[in-house]
């Protein structure tokens, strides 16, 4: 399998901040690896892309599921309760959001489970962010809800059930990437050509690619260490203390090979090795890598499926007709133009993959 992500090359300027630190790292250290770009270019500490700007909606760089329609968080809010109540409604847990944006999503999940007897009472929320902006940003929307802030999964406590949710997570996170050629894999790396940053392929082991076919000249695969232990600790903690969870992402159901790395600036497709700090940094999530890692810790798994199927199955049908009845006819547009872009195969419905695992003990029969 081959996976192709369109890019649209842009003119060259002067570097900014952020990638002359990276053009001196890489004078100083040589070439630097895919991932270790990634990091810098997203969370460095004063020019890193999330640490100093909100990048959502339509005057930012991109628009996440959650700042479309309130139709989003009501479902992913509705399968939490239900995730919870299948669970045995536990009196205490660990509600956790991982790269929370504006607070958008959990605003609504929290909002929809009012009605559900008990779970604001045992709900702990807790936000896992790195962004000082986007923290801030939090804060306001949830300011009427009891929140607590981590950085890393190892601070957010580990003595209660966990029910873990995830929108547009683990695209963020760094992966290295591997290049074919001339009969052998060599690691993707970004080196210089005079003062400008160009990819160059460099000596290294790859990972172990089991179940893909032959790779052809010029091939690339990607692989995430940093998804699959993140994804490990959290089936390892669902496994011994029980709960479920939730991630919702563009990327595929098989391992395959493509160069899915991608920039984006004020929603158009930006070069990659190009604004360094100043565009969002993604690639395609393995979810074939993070089910292994679920299934490895002896949790249950379900899908991926399309964001589209997943969402119909829990009635954002039904809920987008009961708004338009209430709606002007402006409105009833706008209600029908989110539904179809949230759940259209032509828009997030098909590329965007829904994936959720929980305990064995705890049925999730019905999850799409």
């Amino acid at each position: 399998m081959h996976l192709r992500v369109q890019k649209e090359p842009q003119p060259s300027r002067s570097m900014n901040a952020l990638e002359e630190i990276v053009r001196r790292r890489i004078a100083q250290d040589g070439p630097m690896s895919v991932s270790e770009f990634m990091a810098l270019a997203l969370g460095h500490p004063q020019h890193g892309y999330y640490m100093k700007q909100d990048p959502f909606g339509v005057g930012g760089d991109f628009t996440t599921a959650p700042e479309i329609s309130q139709m989003f968080g009501e479902m992913i809010g509705a399968w939490v309760a239900d995730a919870w109540m299948k669970c045995g409604s536990p009196e205490r847990f660990i509600l956790l959001e991982c790269g929370p944006g504006r607070g958008t999503l959990m605003a609504d999940i929290l909002r929809v489970t009012k009605g559900a007897p008990g779970f604001h009472d045992a709900a702990d929320v807790h936000l896992m962010e790195t962004s000082p902006v986007l923290r801030e940003k939090q804060k306001e929307t949830l300011s009427e809800y009891e929140v607590q802030w981590h950085e890393t999964l190892e601070s957010v406590p580990d003595d209660a059930p966990l029910f873990v949710i995830g929108n547009e997570f683990f695209d963020a996170l760094p992966v290295q990437q591997f290049i074919y050629q001339d009969g052998r894999w060599y690691e993707r790396r970004i080196g210089l050509e005079g003062d400008a940053l160009s990819f160059a392929a460099c000596d290294a082991s790859a990972p172990e690619m089991a179940g893909l076919p032959a790779p052809k000249n010029g091939d690339v695969y990607e692989y995430s260490p940093l998804s699959r232990s993140i994804m490990a600790e959290l089936s390892a903690r669902i496994a011994k203390a029980g709960g479920a969870m939730l991630f919702m992402d563009y990327g595929y159901d098989q391992d395959a090979y493509g160069d899915t790395l991608q920039a984006v600036k004020a929603h158009q497709f930006a070069p990659v090795l190009e604004s360094a700090g100043d565009c969002d940094l993604t690639a395609h999530v393995d979810f074939a890598a993070l089910k292994s890692a679920a299934l490895e810790a002896g949790l249950e798994c379900f899908g991926p499926v399309g964001q589209g199927d997943f969402l119909r199955a829990l009635g954002i049908d039904v809920r987008a007709h009961m708004l338009q009845q209430k709606a002007s006819e402006a409105q009833q547009k706008d209600i029908q133009s989110a539904l179809e872009r949230l759940s259209g195969d032509d828009a997030m419905g098909r590329l965007f993959r829904v994936f959720a695992a929980c305990r064995k003990d705890a049925s999730m029969e019905g999850f799409a």
